[in-house]
């Protein structure tokens, strides 16, 4: 257990940083999207928002931010997503999609993950839920957040992801990874976070709630 007073480090082993990320995130039992605080594309671009936010217009989405039990550490299961999809392909994005009517973020996730990388629920345990992250595409993307035992084997559903890859979960959390970067867009400048790892570029929506889960479990007051 960690001692009050003291900060978990990413890397830290198993037994210290799973109590400290479970006290940190949103718990399933009181779950209340309303309450949360919600990030989104637009944290870096105020000038883009729109003026109203229309709720009902966004989708409900739910991903797995599935954090794997290895000797060396916790690292984060990714994918690279099908250079023939009609949306962000080719993308480094995490485990997720469309939450089903009346289906929960975490079972949305699960079952997602099951789908998509063929990730078996057995080895899933969820601990709790980030904040809610809201695209410029009209997402609402509930990051899910789980830890998962060794031993699994996967599979990419061809049709939706291109490679399934896993990244250190202490480079991730690590700030001085988050890079800003820009681009130029129709509306004017666009910035963007960014974590270039090897010869993957992770960015946009899926580094925006990774930048998002590292202030909530590493810089919030506790």
């Amino acid at each position: 257990m960690t001692e009050p007073g003291v900060r978990a480090d990413p890397s830290a082993p198993l037994a210290t940083l799973e109590p400290w990320i479970g006290a940190r995130l949103h718990p399933l039992a009181d779950y209340d999207p309303i309450q949360h605080r919600v990030r989104s594309d637009y944290d870096l671009n105020p000038h883009l928002a729109p003026a109203r936010t229309l709720e009902a217009a966004l989708t409900p989405a739910a991903v797995l931010i599935a954090l794997v039990e290895r000797e060396a550490g916790l690292s984060v299961i990714l994918t690279r997503r099908a250079d023939t999809l009609s949306r962000h392909s080719g993308q480094i994005a995490f485990p997720g999609g469309r939450a089903e009517p009346g289906e929960t973020p975490w079972d949305a996730a699960v079952r997602e993950a099951h789908e998509e990388i063929a990730l078996d629920p057995a080895f899933v345990r969820v601990a709790g839920l980030g904040d809610p992250y809201r695209t410029v595409t009209g997402f609402e993307i509930v990051p899910v957040v789980g830890f998962v035992r060794a031993g699994f084997t996967l599979q990419a559903a061809e049709a939706e992801v291109a490679e399934i890859f896993e990244t250190p979960f202490a480079f991730l959390m690590d700030p001085a990874n988050h890079q800003q970067r820009s681009y130029e867009s129709a509306d004017g400048e666009r910035r963007f976070y960014a974590m270039p790892y090897g010869d993957r570029f992770i960015w946009g929506a899926t580094a925006g709630m990774l930048h998002a889960l590292y202030e909530r479990l590493f810089v919030q007051p506790t």
